[in-house]
């Protein structure tokens, strides 16, 4: 056993301040004077900390010392053989799973409702998608996650494929089941890759869906900074006994920095020891603050707060309890619409509004006040804006037709089309709202007249649309005469 008190990136770095040392390397504002707006905003210690790997703080390309100790330290508060510290995000971490297994012309088995990250590591790597659609709830209009039944019927289709990709949560909370699942891919020699962005907390909270570590999966990469607490951009990446943790650093080493910002590692390094030590805690209060919110929100009538009761044993195997995911739609508003409402009028910022739902994330920095405040102006809005659903559009699950591989189309030569004369063309270049970052449209997939009236109802309801080359999305990129 490992003392999880210890944070030794932070204890280093603290150690170096204190022996004020004159520096003659990066960074180039050397502790902050050669910037003093920077100084002023984030403060002489901040700045102060940002320093370059040395042989007293080492190095995260090939750790030795106090990052080797974070590691360890993280993998045993995980339950993982090995974790790694990225400071990358999430997105750097998942790229490096589907890069570590992958590569050209290999199949990788996949929900279609993954975040972006994963088809931009198809990009690079050749790797070609197999999809299981998942099944969508008609009253939300949400995908849920995998059933059982149509992940055999994939993997019987592509025994050749190397890994199965898994969301654990989805955005929403909903999770599939996962031990299951992983026990599949291990009988037909495939492995399991988790995208746990959204379930830093399943590894310390009680009463909650599985993690990844736990189900034995052999990969999860995990956004640390969203709901453990630490610096945007910093996200842990674990394995489990049956990687090999030497190529997979190699494989991290090919897109991360060589200059490893030490807030995003000490943020880590501290964030980690707060959970460990105060964790059960901590997230026992997330989900009371959030069974509090959804009974008040519930309350208001016409909102939906989800949660536990949507379980049916297969496609909602489980919720996350944490989460606050609201439907809005019977009060007359797109998802997106009370999300602006809620920045406009009341000064709330909520994670994210599609076209049907809302998310209010909640973690160990919130405060019963602010659901109070949240619960009370998701009333106001219904009273001052509310009205009929009549004309609003359903979110559903466009089922993609992929045509080519993500990375074939993605460098294929292409030609800009007008958003309506680009039906039945392949797409060349990605489409989403952000958040979530779940694709609409991905490189190799056929455009077709539903998934531009979806582009386009989003447009106007005032998602946040990206991906592709022109800005306001007025025009696509597809592949150069391909077929209408």
């Amino acid at each position: 056993m490992l003392d999880q008190k210890r944070a030794p990136i932070y204890e280093a770095l603290e150690n170096f301040r204190k022996m004020r040392v004159v520096p003659f390397d990066v960074p180039g504002h050397k502790r902050g004077r050669g910037n003093p707006e920077l100084t002023e905003l984030l403060g002489e210690k901040c700045v102060g900390l940002d320093v370059n790997s040395m042989k007293p703080l080492d190095n995260l390309c090939h750790p030795i010392s106090v990052i080797r100790e974070a590691e360890d330290l993280a993998a045993e508060a995980f339950g993982a053989a090995h974790a790694f510290l990225m400071v990358g995000g999430t997105t750097s971490a998942v790229q490096s799973m589907v890069l570590s297994v992958a590569k050209r012309g290999d199949k990788i088995i996949l929900p279609r409702n993954v975040h972006r990250s994963v088809m931009g590591a198809m990009v690079l790597c050749g790797a070609v998608p197999v999809y299981v659609n998942p099944e969508c709830d008609d009253r939300l209009g949400i995908p849920l996650g995998m059933s059982i039944a149509e992940v055999e019927k994939a993997i019987k289709e592509n025994p050749e494929a190397k890994a199965i990709f898994v969301n654990n949560p989805t955005y929403y909370g909903i999770c599939s089941n996962l031990k299951a699942i992983v026990k599949l891919a291990h009988e037909h020699g495939m492995m399991c890759l988790v995208d746990e962005a959204h379930g830093t907390h399943f590894y310390f909270g009680e009463n909650l869906p599985i993690s990844a570590m736990a189900a034995g999966a052999d990969m999860a990469s995990v956004s640390m900074h969203k709901s453990g607490g630490s610096l945007t951009q910093s996200s842990f990446l674990l394995l489990g006994a049956a990687v090999n943790e030497g190529y997979v650093r190699q494989i991290i080493n090919l897109t991360q920095t060589t200059s490893a910002s030490y807030l995003l590692l000490s943020s880590l390094d501290i964030s980690r020891r707060n959970l460990a030590l105060r964790g059960k805690e901590a997230f026992g209060q997330v989900a009371r603050m959030a069974e509090y919110a959804r009974k008040e929100i519930n309350a208001i009538g016409g909102y939906y707060a989800y949660a536990k009761e949507l379980c049916n044993g297969d496609s909602i195997y489980d919720f996350d309890s944490t989460k606050l995911s609201v439907h809005t739609l019977e009060v007359g508003l797109a998802g997106i619409e009370v999300y602006d409402l809620l920045r406009d009028e009341y000064d709330i910022q909520i994670e994210f509004g599609d076209l049907g739902n809302i998310l209010a994330y909640l973690s160990i920095g919130d405060r019963q006040r602010d659901i109070e405040r949240l619960v009370s102006a998701l009333s106001e809005v219904k009273r001052r804006f509310g009205g009929s659903k009549t004309g609003l559009m359903e979110q559903e699950y466009i089922e993609p037709v992929v045509a080519v591989s993500p990375q074939e189309a993605f460098y294929a030569q292409k030609e800009s089309l007008p958003l309506r004369e680009s039906s039945g063309r392949i797409c060349s270049e990605f489409v989403m709202c952000y958040p979530p970052g779940i694709p609409i449209l991905a490189p190799g997939e056929q455009i077709t007249d539903q998934i531009l009236d979806y582009i386009v109802y989003a447009k106007e309801k005032g998602c946040s649309m990206t991906g592709p080359e022109d800005p306001d999305i007025n025009y696509l990129n597809v592949l150069k005469g391909g077929s209408k």
